[in-house]
């Protein structure tokens, strides 16, 4: 049987106060996520095992059945496969981020959601002034979408036992008492580069062309690059030799796209997928049903949900639930009818990020489960309550993807 998984980045929550004790999710207006809920069972899931980053990066592992104790390598490499950068075995990649800093305070982890353009303009100069192509430990920069970037680390006096902070969970901190830290005596020399490189950054940022328009137009300007989440390239069984099945993913995110090639994915591109609240919601929904045809499962990201928990804006979050239920789950729920394919639905957040504090944290997800030929359970909409009292039992590691697919794993997740 087919199998359609819709994410919602960030989509669950703690109860809010505002909303009168209710959680975004409770509060939203969802019919199709709520009908998936009430056809289907729930469950809870715990996506982000003790002891490892709470990042969506090993939430999404966790999600397509993944360990990531043993395949998280940071999710700067899955980034750069999407991207198409080639990375070398002693390679260590970062994900890179344009912020805004003020008063030596992260005033934000997006530079103000910078645009792609202007982004490109800006990374092509750092690239030109800091590149190095020679050298014990040279250094690539390379453009991605909107704020998120990649600093590659060439050679093998790289490290990735670099501890650093993502900046996203870190917003109104000083920024010093945060640069990135050897965590091992190998890794000094890292520490030492990466530090020189964002402060040769300020400089180049400072008087930057597309930095000055922004301040003329109000705008926060892109003034500091933060390297994250370093590591080598990842070592994964495809989805194809471990359940024989012919997958997927749709997103705008190069995480998510990455992960997928890592995977053995099919990676569909949708015009307008912008990883926003203003992305291509139907455009998703159109590729998903394309996708679902001649494909075993179709993995559909939307992250819109995840920004506005990290913006702390309530009132956006649960516009961003609404707009996934009526502009992408509707119409794949009514076009998977319209072509009379069996699908499991299944719907979940890869990890909760409350608006409360703006920040991912580990607890479990609700998942919403719909099969053709099961009985449901007494769910009647989707939300972290009626996860917690649903029909499927507490999911760990691989229970989820193995529940939707309703297959044995050929080989192990890890390779």
């Amino acid at each position: 049987m087919k199998a359609i998984i819709i994410l919602g980045d960030g989509m669950s929550d703690y109860p809010v106060e505002h909303l009168g004790g209710k959680t975004p999710l409770q509060a939203a207006n969802k019919p199709s996520l709520d009908r998936i809920a009430r056809e289907g069972r729930m469950g809870l899931f715990e996506t982000i095992p003790d002891g490892l980053s709470k990042g969506s990066a090993v939430a999404n592992l966790s999600v397509l059945g993944y360990d990531p104790a043993t395949t998280y390598n940071g999710r700067a490499v899955l980034e750069a496969a999407n991207m198409g950068v080639a990375l070398d075995d002693d390679d260590v990649a970062f994900r890179l981020n344009l912020c805004c800093i003020e008063n030596g305070l992260i005033k934000n982890h997006s530079a103000g959601h910078i645009t792609t353009e202007e982004a490109g303009e800006i990374i092509r100069s750092l690239h030109m002034a800091l590149g190095e192509a020679s050298g014990e430990m040279p250094v690539d920069l390379h453009s991605g979408v909107s704020y998120r970037h990649l600093l590659v680390l060439r050679g093998a006096a790289a490290s990735p036992k670099v501890k650093c902070a993502p900046p996203h969970d870190h917003v109104g901190e000083r920024a010093e008492d945060l640069l990135p830290t050897a965590a091992s005596d190998e890794a000094k020399a890292t520490e030492t580069r990466v530090r020189s490189l964002m402060t040769r950054a300020e400089g180049i940022l400072k008087d930057h062309p597309v930095n000055l328009k922004r301040i003329a137009e109000g705008k926060d300007p892109a003034n500091a690059i933060w390297p994250w989440s370093p590591g080598h390239k990842p070592k994964m069984a495809t989805f194809q030799e471990r359940f024989g099945v012919h997958g997927a993913v749709i997103s705008a995110v190069d995480l998510i796209m990455g992960l997928g090639l890592y995977a053995g994915m099919d990676v569909v591109r949708v015009e307008g997928a912008t990883g926003l609240w203003d992305t291509n919601y139907e455009g998703k929904a159109a590729a998903c049903l394309k996708a679902i045809q001649d494909h075993d499962l179709v993995y559909v990201h939307v992250e819109a949900t995840d920004e506005a928990g990290h913006a702390k804006d309530v009132d956006l979050k649960i516009k961003c639930i609404e707009m996934l239920d009526d502009r992408l789950v509707r119409p794949i729920l009514e076009g998977v009818e319209k072509l009379g394919l069996d699908v499991v639905m299944a719907v979940l957040p890869d990890h909760p990020t409350p608006v409360s504090t703006g920040v991912h944290v580990r607890d479990p997800v609700p998942v919403a489960i719909m099969r053709p030929g099961d009985t449901p359970d007494d769910a009647t909409c989707f939300d972290e309550e009626q996860a917690r009292d649903g029909s499927i039992p507490f999911m760990r590691r691989d229970d989820f993807i193995k529940l939707v697919l309703g297959v044995t794993e050929k080989h192990g997740a890890g390779g």
